[in-house]
């Protein structure tokens, strides 16, 4: 059973853990509620209406968020020749061939995101048991098989997140940091309301977006209003 500490017990007793908020209130309250002595990363939690069951239901891919994550995210690149010298300028953390696929079958995982060249996903995909629990690996899907590897690292470092739904229609994105204005954190989690709705299946049937939150890395979640999360307007956003 999870431990909570007394900021996160005081948190609780100002806010209705059941009722529905828009997204620019609950925001407002992520950021009030949030007492930890760090940056806070800001997540956004959906139940989606589909069958997770149906291979064609499941939900995968990237968007770049408008005011960026606040992420320091390390890259790695699986390339070889131009490609890996276009990884490098920029700014990919490490990148290899065959040497780095041996290194992170040796155990070597330090990174956040993966980029892999096509011809490399043959070697990359001996590393599934390693990295695949890990939800590190490359993926068309993703735009993280490419041979646009400069362009692919370069969104990544500027704030672009990957989503995928569990097993269960579950999906959780990080949409930036506490220190983040109002207004910035309203925009992103818009951004991900909305792509969320521009992937929904085509054989998802009936409500598609069950339940939202919003939490704090230590705070409590605020539950947002499925019915009014795609209401937010620039009005909102501006008066935020």
């Amino acid at each position: 059973m999870t431990q909570h500490g007394k900021n996160y017990s005081d948190a609780l007793k100002r806010i209705d853990r059941e009722e529905l908020h828009s997204i620019p209130v609950a925001v407002g309250l992520v950021k009030e509620l949030a007492t930890a002595k760090f940056d806070e990363t800001v997540e956004f939690a959906g139940r989606l209406g589909i069958d997770p069951r149906k291979a064609e239901q499941l939900i995968r891919g990237t968007l770049s968020l408008p005011a960026g994550s606040g992420r320091t995210v390390r890259v790695a690149v699986f390339a070889a020749g131009e490609q890996a010298d276009q990884a490098r300028e920029a700014g990919a953390d490490v990148v290899g061939a065959d040497d780095l696929v041996a290194k992170v079958a040796e155990g070597f995982l330090d990174f956040d995101i993966a980029i892999a060249t096509p011809d490399l996903m043959g070697q990359v995909g001996t590393l599934g048991r390693t990295m695949g629990p890990r939800g590190l690996m490359p993926n068309p899907k993703t735009g993280t098989v490419t041979m646009e590897v400069g362009k692919a690292v370069a969104e990544f470092k500027a704030g672009r997140v990957e989503y995928r739904t569990d097993k269960v229609g579950n999906v959780h994105v990080s949409v930036g940091k506490v220190s983040f204005s109002n207004e910035d954190l309203i925009k992103n989690v818009k951004a991900v309301v909305d792509e969320l709705f521009k992937v929904k299946p085509a054989s998802a049937k009936g409500r598609y977006l069950l339940s939202a939150a919003l939490s704090s890395t230590m705070g409590p979640g605020i539950k947002l209003d499925p019915s009014l999360v795609r209401e937010v307007d620039e009005l909102a956003v501006a008066s935020a």
